[in-house]
């Protein structure tokens, strides 16, 4: 696995959030996740203002290899979107964890409580790394 920000904790989708100062949450793909999808290719980044529910899918990612879809972790509005994405899709193959996807606005900041998400070491031990 690549150098992890120590910031950052995992979903068991392989995406990667960071709860950031001014409350909102940031989200994108692990270094494991964008190896299996191989060389990425195009992404669909979500709107600013669109409303999502936790579990719903934001972005899909399509590589060399498929596709795949990004879901929202918690509940609530996209405020903030990676446009560099738009012409540098390849920047989640070589840099996962800065080339982030989305920043959402959580609805009900008590819902970040509740997330099942792993630590580097634990998410490392899923992966088999």
């Amino acid at each position: 696995m690549s150098q992890v920000p120590a910031d950052v904790r995992f979903t068991r989708r392989h995406e990667w959030v960071r709860l950031e100062a001014d409350g909102t949450v940031t989200v994108g793909i692990s270094h494991h996740a964008q190896n299996a999808l191989g060389d990425v290719v195009f992404v669909e980044l979500p709107k600013a203002g669109v409303v999502v529910a936790a579990g719903e899918t934001v972005t899909p990612i399509e590589s060399t290899e498929g596709a795949s879809d990004i879901y929202a972790p918690v509940g609530g509005k996209v405020v903030d979107v990676n446009t560099r994405l738009e012409s540098r899709p390849d920047l989640l193959n070589s840099q996962p964890y800065a080339a982030w996807l989305f920043r959402l606005e959580p609805s009900d900041g008590n819902e970040l409580d509740s997330l099942d998400l792993l630590d580097p070491a634990v998410y490392k031990r899923m992966c088999g790394e």
